[in-house]
């Protein structure tokens, strides 16, 4: 639903706009306002399409109702015009450079005002789509489009981020990378969408058991790797096994009802004294995933060197 916002402190002035504006059929909420106090609090709230506004008002006048604007990083992309009386250029200019996005000098002809309002328009809707394409192409870039998990590019980023956090707030980091046991076989006995529902279905159960600031991304086929900030290995080794525990009881409707999926799982923490940078992190958790293969499967190893250097499934 469009909507505009009309500010002026002539009640006659807001009834005409209105009324040009209704018979163009432009919008389908109207909202008013006096001043530029009430106006901005409206504004806010409301984040209306379009705002016309008075430079002349009490209280706050057009120049400081844009400089209020200016602050707010949600309200940049909505277009403003504004309403003056003074022929004067260089005020005009000026409320130009605030971020006005056009002005109308007073009185104003109706025809001329719908004509500017329907361009401002059209350039929000053009800028409004290309936002929107913009997300969608980052999401693509950084997203997993089957498990809508970040993907193998965005865990690089990140994790060399969260290393260099972790070293200024003198923080742990655990890594854990897991891989689901057997998945060749899913595909080679139930099909590639079983495959893929199975992956979708890891990918939930990661999703429950993470908290909000942890990163789980699937790094490639079957593997999967997750970022714990503020995280010793003891904690790491906690959310490792609730994990794996978690997938394996995962069950799935006829015909893949006889499908039992577990993981193996490889931990490591940063910092120690062999840890210190991410490439390092990343070989020793995926040593300890090795080892979690080699030993059984359906279990969690951590890194080499440590005191209780394994959890055993239950």
């Amino acid at each position: 639903m469009s909507s505009v916002l009309v500010i002026d402190d002539s009640k006659l002035f807001r009834k005409q706009i209105a009324d040009a504006l209704r018979k163009a059929l432009l919008f389908d909420d109207y909202r008013e306002a006096e001043d530029g106090l009430e106006g901005f609090k409206i504004f806010s709230d409301s984040k209306p399409d379009l705002v016309i506004c008075d430079l002349e008002m009490p209280h706050m006048d057009g120049l400081k109702f844009l400089q209020l604007k200016s602050v707010r990083q949600d309200l940049q992309d909505i277009p403003i015009i504004l309403l003056t009386s003074t022929q004067d250029r260089l005020a005009k200019l000026k409320s130009l450079e605030q971020g006005a996005s056009d002005y109308l000098t007073k009185p104003f002809d109706a025809a001329e005002l719908v004509a500017r309002v329907r361009i401002h328009l059209k350039m929000k809707k053009l800028q409004d789509e290309l936002k929107a394409a913009n997300e969608h192409f980052k999401q693509l870039s950084t997203v997993d489009p089957l498990t809508n998990l970040y993907n193998r590019r965005f865990l690089t980023e990140t994790l060399e981020n969260e290393i260099q956090r972790a070293k200024r707030l003198q923080s742990n980091l655990s890594l854990l990378i897991f891989d689901i046991d057997h998945f060749k076989q899913i595909n080679d006995v139930y099909g590639h969408q079983a495959g893929d529902k199975v992956l979708v279905a890891v990918a939930d159960a990661l999703r429950e058991t993470l908290r909000t600031y942890d990163i789980a991304s699937r790094y490639g086929g079957e593997e999967f790797v997750l970022v714990l900030p503020g995280t010793p290995l003891a904690g790491g080794q906690i959310v490792a096994e609730r994990l794996r525990k978690a997938v394996h009881a995962l069950r799935f409707p006829i015909p893949m009802d006889r499908i039992k999926v577990t993981v193996s799982a490889g931990l490591a923490t940063f910092p120690t004294k062999r840890i210190a940078d991410f490439d390092t992190l990343f070989r020793y958790a995926d040593e300890a995933l090795y080892r979690a293969k080699k030993n059984g499967r359906n279990r969690v190893e951590i890194m080499l060197g440590n005191m209780n250097s394994e959890l055993k499934s239950t």
